[in-house]
């Protein structure tokens, strides 16, 4: 929950190569109060059946900058092995997953909330603020 010292984040991925929210998937949430800081970790979560993150820590008072690292490699390899069998595997990357894991930064103001989806496959993704 955001208020009048302090943003707040959530996210959901959705798995555009099956239409389906994307579950179990680690997002690791990290802050910075300046674009020359240091980043500092807060912690994680998994996202659940709906591809929701509903339990990600608050960010600190300060925070000027967000990451969410979100860990889509055993995703697609250990839990979407078989919606993915009739994907065009390994066909270009020469590994089984071309983005292993995906970072997004972005800049927050105090007081407001940042819903960032993902829209994941395996050989792209898209996200942007939403609401």
């Amino acid at each position: 929950m955001s208020t009048s010292t302090t943003a707040s984040v959530s996210t959901h991925i959705l798995d555009t190569s099956v239409g389906r929210p994307a579950e179990g998937v680690a997002v690791q949430l990290s802050a910075r109060t300046g674009r020359t800081a240091a980043w500092q970790e807060l912690g994680g979560s998994a996202t659940d059946a709906d591809g929701r993150c509903k339990d990600l820590p608050a960010l600190p008072e300060g925070t000027t900058h967000v990451r969410l690292d979100f860990a889509v490699e055993p995703y697609f390899t250990d839990q979407q092995a078989d919606a993915q069998q009739d994907a065009p595997a390994n066909r270009d990357s020469g590994a089984g997953v071309f983005f292993p894991e995906v970072a997004i930064t972005f800049a927050v103001v105090p007081g407001e909330h940042y819903h960032v989806p993902l829209l994941l496959n395996p050989f792209g993704y898209s996200v942007y603020r939403g609401s």
